[in-house]
């Protein structure tokens, strides 16, 4: 594109520059902005031209369609802002243009910068508040969320995605609770999650769907998918779970190779409600060494020490621990470098925190 400029218009640019440190900027903002409008505009109209056969004035003879003026509109580009065009038209009204979308205020790749700027967190108001100094245009929050619609595709299809490209050999099982608007009121909906681990360590996220975390059936079912996808339930060593109802029973129907796993952090927070406030430092450190000695056998003297210790004072505390404590203790059959790792679902934990921070904007 070649531009040209004259000495008056030159200095006359000087003295709005004067005016301010950023008035070329928005000059050149400006210009641009007109000139992109014109040239869209021209390109649509050559596309009439080559609709209706004919140059604009060219005479035929009979019935035939012919040009009708044209309207004005406004469309979003990235990187220039809104450009004012003018849309030809014709008689009969069969004309489309290909170039600017009728439906559509401003072009893809900012539906989906929006749609980025979402999932990182920002909430569709503020989008909405801070979209005239990103792209130029204010953009209301419903937009925001028509654009975030065209996601909805994306995860469907990844969440319906093979799963037989690597083996699986830990797998960690929780369920979260998120707030969701459902016919305008904020509604709790339950989701079950799981994340694979595969033979080189890479932590995958085989899937998440809405369900009763506190149900058997709905947990089998969601098994029952990730399998049905390509998960070889044969490969899959270790589950690694909170103790919800039914769900390490189910696992091990499902998984029959593999051992269960109990999550430590849930169930020292379960002896933990059975202990006086005095009292929980103590015990909390007692169950720390438990946890965390060298190996399974040291882990069970621990647990003897335990018992001994707290069994008269603490009686629902010890039985609590004691009817779980081989479970919390299976990672000790894994290699000692991943032990650190498979003790908690905190690796859940942390995603359902994203998840949360990036559902929020949209209640």
């Amino acid at each position: 594109m070649k531009v040209e400029l004259s000495v008056p218009e030159v200095m006359n640019i000087f003295k709005e520059i004067q005016k301010g440190p950023g008035k070329l900027f928005e000059m050149i903002r400006v210009d641009m902005r007109e000139t992109v409008g014109e040239y869209l505009s021209k390109l649509m109209d050559a596309e009439l031209t080559r609709f209706l056969g004919r140059e604009r004035y060219e005479r035929v003879e009979g019935e035939i369609n012919h040009r009708n003026g044209s309207y004005g509109r406004n469309f979003t580009l990235k990187g220039i802002g809104e450009v004012d065009v003018e849309v030809p038209r014709d008689r009969d009204g069969a004309f489309n243009t290909q170039v600017i979308p009728r439906s559509k205020r401003y072009e893809r790749e900012l539906r989906q910068d929006l749609s980025m700027m979402f999932l990182t967190g920002v909430s569709t108001r503020t989008l909405s508040m801070i979209s005239k100094r990103l792209i130029g245009r204010k953009i209301s929050p419903t937009e925001v969320s028509n654009a975030n619609k065209e996601l909805i595709d994306a995860v469907e299809q990844w969440r319906e995605r093979d799963l037989s490209d690597e083996p699986i050999k830990y797998m960690f099982l929780d369920g979260v609770n998120f707030d969701m608007r459902i016919d305008g009121s904020i509604e709790k909906v339950p989701v079950l999650v799981a994340i694979g681990v595969t033979e080189k360590g890479c932590k995958r996220v085989l899937g998440f769907q809405s369900g009763d975390k506190e149900s058997a059936p709905t947990w089998r079912e969601f098994l029952k998918d990730l399998k049905s996808r390509g998960l070889d339930g044969t490969k899959v060593i270790l589950g690694i779970m909170d103790g919800l109802p039914g769900l390490d029973t189910v696992f091990k129907e499902e998984f029959p190779k593999a051992k269960v796993q109990r999550c430590q952090v849930h169930l020292a927070a379960n002896v933990l409600a059975k202990v006086p406030k005095k009292l929980k430092k103590a015990v909390a450190d007692d169950m720390r060494s438990i946890f965390y000695a060298s190996s399974k056998k040291k882990a069970m003297e621990f647990f003897a020490v335990f018992k001994k210790k707290w069994q008269r004072d603490l009686p629902s505390a010890v039985k609590c621990l004691s009817n779980s404590i081989e479970s919390c203790l299976t990672f000790f059959i894994c290699p000692d470098e991943e032990w650190i790792s498979l003790r908690t679902t905190n690796v859940i934990e942390r995603l359902n925190k994203e998840f949360k921070r990036r559902t929020k904007p949209m209640e």
